[in-house]
């Protein structure tokens, strides 16, 4: 009886450790969405995110803001999952003395995952919500010059 007992624990054990894994391995499939190209042209010019897949727990993309010929904006972005934490880390050309920013998973929803980092000083949050017409709306948020302050892009999915 004392074997049953003991093989049945091993077994439960096991089978939540099992269960733990694939909940883990799940949190970056929520992101799934976000693979592709995706772009906005307006009259100020051109901003894209181009993310791939990397592996089965990371995600990276490239994100530029070209005016005319000029690169104003210059960002690399990774999304990693480290067991059930998923982290959004942001380096920017010309920021932070070109070190990356981590934010933290705070929310997820079907459609939306909020990154958070009150310690940083702009943005403190940051969501990508996928929308209606293969479209993503990025919105950047947070205390800015002691005011409440927020942008939102809208990206067309291109491939």
């Amino acid at each position: 009886m004392k074997k049953i007992t003991s093989l049945l624990s091993i077994l439960l054990i096991a089978s939540a450790c099992q269960k733990s894994n694939n909940a883990e391995k799940d949190l970056i499939k929520k992101a799934d969405w976000l693979i592709g190209k995706w772009h906005n042209k307006t009259n100020l010019g051109i901003l894209s995110e181009n993310w791939e897949k990397v592996n089965d727990s990371t995600f990276k993309a490239k994100s530029l803001f070209i005016k005319d010929k000029d690169t104003i904006h210059n960002e690399s972005i990774i999304l990693q999952q480290k067991g059930e934490t998923l982290t959004y880390t942001t380096t920017i050309k010309g920021q932070n003395d070109d070190k990356p920013i981590r934010f933290q998973l705070k929310d997820d929803i079907e459609t939306e995952l909020i990154f958070e980092n009150l310690k940083n000083d702009y943005p403190q949050k940051i969501s990508y919500k996928k929308a209606a017409n293969n479209s993503l709306v990025i919105q950047i948020s947070g205390i800015q010059f002691g005011k409440p302050s927020s942008e939102k892009y809208t990206l067309a999915k291109t491939k």
